[in-house]
């Protein structure tokens, strides 16, 4: 509770100018005829400019997490809320980090506004958070949660029944075949919102997800190819959904959307002994985090010889990243590369 206090705060700040502020935005809005795209993480972000394409001068694109703050450490400033309760449509993720939109959302000024929930969209695709052999638990995870490792832990029962019992996994953008359903699902909306430019869309859509499949089938063939089917984190797991895609077994220090950062010697030791049980030649690590762990890991095997090597999870992409020419596509494609070393 305490994390959403400062939010609470900001947003009784806003609701006193949201009027004063809508008013001006929403007049310089239809004078210049653009629609106004609010995203929170980067990917959705990276999606949306892919699909309007060459388009985009109908449109006015926002990226609210843009300063290397993670999904997870995220609280919206005052100018976020005022950008979100103003646009014509805004797309976020769904989970546990996000518990401040419904607040953000019930105080829109924009009553119009076309919302988009990505987990809502995936429906029974959404997979519980799991708990593997030798991951460090902690309060963040659910009583009864834990799962044979390499088991998909997809749940018998429902999309609500995983919201009453257990936390899901918000990192869905981390699977291609994801990725190709919610660029569907978006350029339906904005062709719906912006009919004018319907054919546009449809087209740069169509481009992408082929480039989407293309580089699906090339992991599909990385891993096919690989002798090794394991990865070892010495860090957070978001890569489930991306683990799941190519039936790849994991072991990590912690949960994706685990807070903690230091791994009990139990862990440290369990995932030391699987480097050397597996004869496994890197532990790996996600971006923005330090090498700490994964270090301790591997001094505590027998050769200490394992590289440390970095997979991107784009929680901490920052609107510098994007000026430099960072996309969705180009971050996956740096995950594969990365992939080929670690399946070795």
């Amino acid at each position: 509770m305490k994390k959403y206090i400062p939010f609470i705060l900001v947003t009784l700040m806003v609701i006193f100018c949201l009027s004063g502020c809508y008013s001006s935005t929403n007049k310089q809005s239809n004078e210049s005829g653009k629609f106004h795209i609010v995203t929170t993480i980067f990917p959705a972000y990276d999606w949306v400019r892919e699909i309007i394409g060459d388009a985009a001068g109908s449109t006015e694109l926002t990226m609210v997490i843009d300063n290397g703050v993670d999904l997870h450490s995220y609280q919206p400033t005052a100018d976020d809320i005022v950008k979100i309760s103003n646009c014509d449509m805004f797309i976020y993720v769904g989970g546990e980090s996000d518990r401040w939109v419904e607040d953000a959302l019930k105080n829109a000024v924009n009553r119009d506004m076309v919302i988009i929930n990505l987990m809502e969209l995936l429906g029974d695709s959404v997979k519980e958070e799991e708990i593997v052999e030798g991951m460090q638990e902690t309060e963040h995870e659910h009583d009864g949660s834990e799962h044979e490792h390499g088991h998909e832990g997809e749940s018998e029962h429902g999309h609500e029944d995983e919201h009453e019992h257990g936390h899901l996994d918000e990192h869905v953008w981390l699977s291609l075949k994801n990725a190709k359903f919610l660029c569907r699902e978006i350029a339906d909306r904005i062709c719906e919102m912006d009919p004018g430019n319907k054919d546009k869309y449809l087209a740069n859509m169509s481009v992408y997800i082929d480039k989407l499949s293309e580089l699906d089938a090339q992991y599909q063939e990385v891993v096919g190819n690989s002798a090794n089917k394991t990865l070892l984190f010495g860090d957070r797991f978001p890569f489930r959904y991306l683990a799941d895609d190519y039936n790849l077994g994991y072991y990590a220090a912690f949960s994706g959307c685990s807070a903690e950062t230091e791994a009990s010697f139990e862990t440290i030791t369990f995932l030391s002994g699987k480097v050397d049980e597996l004869g496994l030649t890197c532990v790996l690590k996600i971006d923005g985090t330090k090498h700490k762990i994964a270090e301790t890991i591997i001094s505590n095997t027998k050769d200490k010889n394992q590289q440390v090597l970095v997979m991107n999870s784009m929680q901490s992409i920052t609107s510098n990243d994007r000026k430099n020419g960072v996309t969705y596509l180009s971050v996956m494609e740096q995950n594969l590369e990365v992939l080929k070393e670690a399946l070795k």
